[in-house]
């Protein structure tokens, strides 16, 4: 008994190790940068790079979702052409889908695959890209499903809302809804409480849109640092520009 124990116990270990041999460091790493990029811009090339290094060896989940998400980030930061920048996303979209065929309940896999989808057909044209919207719409809903507590789903589906045109599958009130149901859930996520203040001008309320955008830049603690100081903030006060007087 006490033998049959052990031996258990080992088995155990042995895939704990072998669990812990197959993540690569960067994928963990990534936790972090995704938030504090704007600090060493440069670190996203060298990570990038050495998670695809790792994955010519082992496929692990994490190792996939990971690159899915900083060929996102990559994508949106460092590539320099429109080209750069769509081959990042589909390369994200690529290696999503393998960690959702691997793990078909993993909310971030089918997130990262949804997101990078959903920025590749932005950067090639909307209209060009309809194709992809059913696709898109399919799995965000695969991850309220999975994860409802998730605030980056929220504003993924609100900027999908605003940026696809009514007549093909945009709807303003479902933008506004999805980035009010993420907000509750992270107040200070700012990337989506520019997109909430975008679909408020749009819907012509001006001044609630003007109160969303304040709120961006006076944040002194955002979820996310990085997007912020590169992005949010600076969006919220042009947007602010735009709007003055009306």
């Amino acid at each position: 008994m006490i033998v049959r124990h052990a031996g258990i116990v080992t088995f155990v270990l042995l895939l704990a190790v072998a669990e812990a041999c197959a993540q690569s460091p960067l994928a963990a790493e990534v936790e972090t940068l995704a938030y504090r990029y704007h600090e060493n811009p440069a670190r996203l090339d060298q990570v990038r790079a050495g998670l695809e290094e790792a994955l010519k060896t082992d496929s692990h989940v994490k190792n996939l979702v990971a690159l899915a998400r900083v060929s996102f980030i990559w994508g949106d930061v460092r590539a320099s052409t429109p080209e750069e920048k769509l081959a990042a996303y589909d390369r994200g979209r690529e290696v999503a889908q393998r960690a959702m065929e691997l793990e078909p309940r993993n909310a971030l896999a089918h997130f990262w695959f949804a997101t990078n989808s959903g920025r590749w057909g932005q950067t090639k044209g909307v209209m060009r890209s309809l194709f992809l919207l059913p696709t898109i719409k399919r799995e965000i809903q695969t991850v309220i499903d999975l994860d409802p507590k998730y605030p980056g789903v929220y504003a993924l589906a609100g900027n999908v809302y605003y940026v696809v045109p009514t007549l093909v599958g945009g709807d303003l009130e479902l933008s506004e809804e999805m980035f009010r149901k993420g907000l509750a859930l992270d107040p200070k996520f700012t990337s989506m409480r520019v997109g909430l203040a975008k679909t408020l001008i749009k819907k012509n309320r001006v001044a609630d849109a003007r109160k969303e955008l304040q709120a961006v830049v006076d944040e002194r603690t955002p979820t996310n640092p990085a997007e912020w100081t590169l992005k949010d903030s600076k969006d919220a006060r042009q947007l602010l520009e735009s709007i003055k007087g009306k």
